[in-house]
């Protein structure tokens, strides 16, 4: 209950909270982000974006996903290659 507290009164002090008079979510997911005593609440404090940006952000992690999937296929088969060649001049 306390930490509760201590959290709301940090993130009103010092978010835009003073100006409009009222603590926001996004004065919250600030403190979880800018201050060291609250990093642990990163995760669960994020900082909100559109559902478009988060979308966005799906496709090219899963098009760095497939890059680097095929980047590690081609390794592999040249590691096969490099054991092939090796056996052949055994």
């Amino acid at each position: 209950e306390l930490f509760v507290q201590y959290l709301a009164t940090y993130s009103y002090k010092h978010g835009k909270g003073n100006e409009k008079n009222a603590l926001t979510y996004s004065d919250l997911s600030h403190t979880a982000e800018e201050c060291e005593t609250f990093q642990f609440l990163a995760d669960i404090l994020p900082k909100k974006i559109l559902a478009s940006k988060y979308l966005k952000m799906l496709e090219k992690e899963k098009r760095d996903g497939e890059v680097g999937e095929d980047e590690e296929e081609d390794e592999e088969e040249e590691d096969e290659d490099e054991t092939v060649d090796e056996d052949a001049g055994s």
